[in-house]
This record gives structure tokens, sequence and C-alpha cells, in this order.
């Protein structure tokens, strides 16, 4: 019985893998001893008789097939096993047949190099006498294996439990890497529904965006408009003033007359410089979604319809994407509908979903409607400053984003204005 740490001669040209090799072994209690190639290893064996020989197969010069043969040749009772990157049946034949006890296969792992060790070393004290040589075909090539029972069932065993260990770790591999494509597959659906909402929410910026640009573009013009016309306005005001100081002791009733011409210029100077206030306030918000049915119902707080009824039948949840001053067009067109509508009892707000995706929201009354030269004129500006311009603006709320309006009504029937709304600012829901 050997007395003292088992000492084990390492042959390795790598020296990296040379001495992970000492530090596992030294770890266990074995006494390592390193050596570089086969030459080296021989020449050390003289001086130490290793209880056993760890060898590398690829190496410079002498391989550990030719290292193992000539270890057995000179010192026999020295059991070999030999550490290699390969693994195939003819490795194992080639390595028996040079004398080879077991095998260990890179990367190394502690507790298979404990086993392979302690499982040769009780063999190694054992008698194997049936050493009959054995010839071995495979794959073209003949192999004279002279090793006993004992070492070739502990070599194949060896073999079994490498390969064993392998289909183990290659099983949690593919365990790890269908985990990983189920993660990897919830990743890509999180991430396409991210990038749908990341879309969506691109395209209502866009959409805001341009409301946003044309209300200013809008009112921009509308200023320029405004203050042509408050200046045409004033110049007419001071003239009709002139005119009255001029008449006010030869013709003092002229000069009424003119002061009278007068007033209805500031009148009219007071109605411009009210709606200037009203329009500056279009497109001031940004465009938001809000509920038809309720906003017609909130716009009737800003009328007083007496004896007038105003029917809602627009469908619950339905939503429009519009300025915030929407509710400001409804109460206009009740309004209208109130002062102009004469024989007037019913105002009926309703929406109809059009064929080709888009919807048209009606507000349509039973008064005696708008003649059909009236038509397009009740909704221009200059049309409006003697009429008032509620039509005016509401044609410009409701433009930003892109919603149209028109009347569409038969004189004598009542009148029918008809918010035509694009698909994409109008939902159901669900939508």
């Amino acid at each position: 019985m050997q007395k003292g740490p088992i000492s084990i001669l390492v042959v390795e040209d790598s020296r990296t893998q040379a001495e992970l090799l000492r530090h596992m072994l030294e770890q266990e209690g074995y006494d390592v001893t390193l050596a570089a190639d086969g030459e080296t290893a021989l020449r050390k064996m003289e001086a130490i008789r290793p209880a056993i020989v760890l060898t590398d197969v690829v190496m410079p010069g002498m391989d550990g097939y030719d290292l193992c043969r000539r270890i057995k040749q000179d010192l026999p009772g020295i059991p070999v096993i030999l550490v290699t990157n390969l693994f195939d049946p003819a490795d194992v034949l080639r390595g028996l047949a040079a004398g080879a006890d077991s095998f260990i296969v890179k990367p190394v792992e502690p507790g298979l190099v404990r086993s392979q060790l302690e499982a040769v070393l009780r063999t190694a004290e054992r008698a194997d006498p049936d050493s009959t040589p054995l010839e071995v075909s495979f794959a073209g090539s003949t192999y004279i294996v002279a090793a006993g029972r004992l070492r070739i069932l502990n070599t194949l065993l060896s073999t079994y439990t490498v390969a064993v260990a392998k289909n183990a770790e290659l099983q949690e591999a593919q365990e790890q890497l269908h985990t990983l494509n189920e993660q990897l597959t919830d990743t890509v659906e999180e991430l396409s529904c991210s990038n749908e909402s990341l879309a969506a929410e691109n395209q209502e910026r866009r959409r805001v965006e341009k409301a946003l640009a044309d209300a200013n573009k809008k009112l921009q013009l509308m200023a320029s408009i405004t203050r042509h016309d408050l200046l045409n306005q004033l110049s007419a005001l001071w003239g009709y003033l002139d005119l009255a100081l001029m008449l006010r002791e030869k013709d003092p009733a002229g000069a009424w007359q003119h002061i009278e011409s007068a007033a209805g210029m500031v009148n009219r100077i007071d109605n411009t410089v009210k709606f200037t206030a009203e329009y500056q306030k279009v497109g001031a918000a940004a465009p938001v979604w809000q509920e038809i049915r309720a906003v017609a119902d909130r716009s009737v707080r800003h009328v007083a319809p007496g004896a007038v009824t105003v029917r809602n039948d627009v469908p619950p949840g339905v939503e429009v994407c519009a300025d915030p001053l929407i509710e400001k067009v409804f109460a206009n067109l009740i309004e209208n509908a109130l002062r102009y509508g004469k024989t007037l009892t019913t105002i009926t707000f309703s929406l109809r979903r059009e064929a080709d995706g888009t919807s048209t929201i009606l507000c349509e009354d039973d008064g005696v409607g708008v003649a059909p030269g009236e038509k397009e004129k009740i909704f221009s500006y200059a049309y409006g400053m003697n009429t008032g311009l509620g039509l005016f603006l509401a044609r410009e709320i409701l433009a930003i984003t892109g919603i149209t309006i028109q009347e569409t009504g038969t004189p004598g029937n009542g009148a029918r204005f008809e918010l035509r709304c694009p698909a994409e600012v109008i939902r159901a829901p669900g939508e």
C-alpha cells in the first residue's frame, strides 16, 4: 500500500490546461508532476515512478497514443489515462490498442476525473490474467487490443459515463434552448404589440401635429383678414364721423344719419373683435376623442330650445377625434335652426356609417330649410359678417381633423347639415 499522497504525472503541452489539471488534482489530495511533452515525461518517470499518468492525446512530437504504448512497454504496471478533445469509436480502439486504461474528455470536470482515477487505480490492484490479443476491425482499420477484460470494461464504462454525461448536458442545453425560444417568442410578441402600439401613437401624434399646424396657419390667415377688415371698418367709421361733424350746424338731420351709420360700423367692429376672440380658441388645444352622443347632449345647455324638441339618436359609445370646440359647433347648429327655422318643432342628431368606412353626423330639423343659393354662402366669412360668424367658425373647427360640413336639406322640408368624418377620426366601441 502506497504511503502519502498518490503521485500523478500530467503530460500536457498547454500550460493553461496543465495548471488547471494540477490545481484540480491537488485539491483532491494528489501529488502532481507536470511534463510538457512525451520525451520529458519518459525522463521524469525514470526518476519518480508515478502511480498513474494522465496524458493529452494531441501533442507535438510524440502523441499520447505513442507515449502510452512506450509506458506500457517499459513500465507496464503504471496505468495511463488519455485526455482528449476527440471522442469517437476509433479513438477508443486506438487507445485500447496502445494500452490505455481509460479516457477523460475535455473540458475536464473534477467529478469525472476523480471517479476515473479511482476506478483505474482499483483495477490496477486486481489481477487481470486474460490479455489474449484481440483483433478488431472498424471503419476500414484493424486494431490489435491486448488489454485484459477488466481494462477493456473500465475503458468502456468510462466512455459510457462520458456519453451519458454529454447526453445529459445536451438534454439540459435543449431544455434551456426550448425555454429561451419560448422567452424569445414571448418577447417578439411583446415587441410586436409594442410596435403596433407605437405605430398607433405615432399616427395619432402626426394627426395632432398636422391639426395644430393647420390651425396655426388658419389663425395667421384669419388675423391678417381680420386686421384688414378692422382697418376698413375704422376708415368708414371715421368717414361717417367727419361727415357728421361737417353737417352738424348746416344739416343736423343729415348729421344724425351719418352718426347712425357710424354706430352701425361700431357694432360691426364689435362683432369682428368678438369673433377674433372666438377664433383664437380654434386649434389652441390638441384634438381629443369625444363621445358624439355626449357632445350633442351637452351642446343643448348652451341654447334655449323652448318648445322645440332636440332628439339625440346617435348610438352610445361612438367617438370622434376633433377639436374640443366641437361642442360649440353642435350648439351653433341648434341655435341657427332656432333662429331661422320659423316653423321648427324638432331638431334631430343622428349618425350614418358609410360604405367607404367614413361616417356622417347628421343634424336635421323640420323648419323652412335653406334656399339653394344660400347653401354654401352661409359658411363664408363675408356672409357671416352680416348674419353671425357661427357657421364659418364651425367649418374651421371641424376642419382641424379633416371633418367637412355642408347643408343638403330640401327647402320647405327643413335644413340638414352633414358632418362627414374620415374613417381615421371616428371609432365605435371595440374598434
